[in-house]
C-alpha cells in the first residue's frame, strides 16, 4: 500500500528490455516494493546507487512506458505503523491519461486529463485520483474527462512540471469507487 505521497524524483539510469535501473537516495532492499510512476514494482537487484525493478510485458503494456526514462516518482511501500498521509494507494494502474490542458488559475493550475469513458464511474468529484503516483482530488468530472487543481508547490516538486498538453499519464482511480461498484 502507498500514500501516493512522492518520496523522490530519481534518475533514471537505463532501461533495457524489462530491467529498469534506477538511481536514487532511497536505500532499497531486494524483494521491496516501489511504486514508481504510480505502478507497484519489486526490487529485482540492488546497487550502490539504487535499484533495479523488472517489469514484465503487461506492465509494460499498460503503462505511459514513455515516461520511464530520464526522471521517475517512486515512493516505498508503506510499513506497519507508518503515519499515514495522503490517500490509500495501491500502486495498481487502471489507465491511460491524456493531458488535455494546464490553465494557470491566479494561485494554482488547473489540469484537464482525459481518459476512456469507462473510467469515469471511478473517479468522483472530490475523491481521489492518483497521477503517475501522485495522489491528488478531483474537482469536475466531465463525459470523457477531469479537473485537477495543482498547487505551485506540488506543480514545482512533482514532474507535473514537464506535463504539457498530450502527455500521457498513468492513472489509478479511486480505489474505493471501485470497490462499490
Amino acid at each position: 500500500m502507498f500514500t501516493g505521497l512522492i518520496r523522490e524524483i530519481a534518475t533514471v539510469k537505463s532501461f533495457v528490455g524489462s530491467t529498469l535501473a534506477i538511481a536514487s537516495k532511497h536505500k532499497a532492499g531486494l524483494g521491496d516494493s516501489i511504486a514508481i510512476n504510480g505502478a507497484c514494482l519489486t526490487v529485482v537487484k540492488v546497487h550502490s546507487d539504487g535499484f533495479s525493478v523488472e517489469l514484465s510485458p503487461e506492465s509494460q503494456k499498460l503503462l505511459a512506458i514513455e515516461n520511464y526514462k530520464n526522471e521517475v516518482h517512486i515512493e516505498p511501500a508503506m510499513m506497519m505503523g507508518d503515519r499515514f498521509a495522503g490517500h490509500i494507494v495501491q500502486g495498481h494502474i487502471d489507465t491511460i491519461g491524456k493531458i488535455k490542458d494546464i490553465k494557470e488559475n491566479g494561485n494554482s493550475f488547473d489540469v484537464y486529463i482525459s481518459v476512456d469513458k469507462k473510467f469515469i464511474p471511478y473517479i468522483v468529484p472530490k475523491g481521489s485520483i492518483t497521477i503517475d503516483g501522485v495522489s491528488l482530488t478531483v474537482n469536475d468530472v466531465f463525459n470523457d474527462s477531469f479537473r485537477l487543481t495543482i498547487i505551485p508547490h506540488t506543480m514545482k516538486e512533482t514532474l507535473f512540471k514537464n506535463y504539457k498538453k498530450g502527455s500521457r499519464v498513468n492513472i489509478e482511480t479511486d480505489m474505493f469507487a471501485r470497490y462499490i461498484e
